[in-house]
């Protein structure tokens, strides 16, 4: 049974700067995305794998302070029981989105709504900045964020083969957005 202890979710400031990576931890890859465009519109296939493996981004190593009580980006963690359990990371892009630099929850606690918390206060920020919605990137297959995007209505807006060139294990770029109506 996953722990009932209630959730906090605060704007990161100085005091959670040793804290910003803790939610950084491997994910599955199962599968991936198989994208094409068909009379206007990106649609797309799952292939799952016969195996699974575990991949983990490197740690973020950016000027955390950059962050901090500033109008045009911020960092929303999630705390239990003073444990840093996610975070969401946003920037005002040109387009007008809201854009994700980075969603993350710790092992333990994905499928319990962490994700979907973080994501709503990234929303609630994105419209008091009177942005048009979200948006982000993610590798195709990285199967397992695409499905929880596309839970949490966002759908494919574009495609990149050459973004990830020099990268051998990744394939394609997905670009997901979230329009506010």
């Amino acid at each position: 049974m996953k722990n009932i202890e209630p959730i906090e979710i605060l704007r990161f400031d100085e005091k959670h700067i040793t804290e910003i990576n803790n939610a950084n931890e491997g994910f599955l890859i199962i599968g991936k995305i198989i994208p094409s465009f068909q009379e206007g519109e990106w649609v797309y296939e799952e292939e799952l794998f016969e195996r699974t493996s575990e991949m983990k981004f490197p740690d973020d190593h950016l000027n955390w302070s950059e962050y901090i009580n500033k109008e045009d980006k911020v960092i929303f963690l999630a705390y239990q029981n003073k444990k840093c359990i996610g975070q969401i990371r946003l920037v005002k892009d040109w387009n007008k989105y809201a854009y994700i630099e980075n969603i993350a929850v710790r092992k333990e606690f994905r499928k319990s709504g962490i994700g979907r918390m973080l994501l709503i206060v990234g929303e609630e920020w994105a419209k008091e900045n009177s942005l048009i919605g979200m948006s982000l990137e993610a590798q195709n297959d990285n199967l397992i964020a695409c499905r929880f995007y596309i839970k949490e209505e966002f759908v494919l807006g574009g495609v990149d083969t050459l973004k990830q060139f020099y990268n051998p294990n990744i394939d394609i770029t997905l670009y997901w957005y979230k329009i506010f109506t």
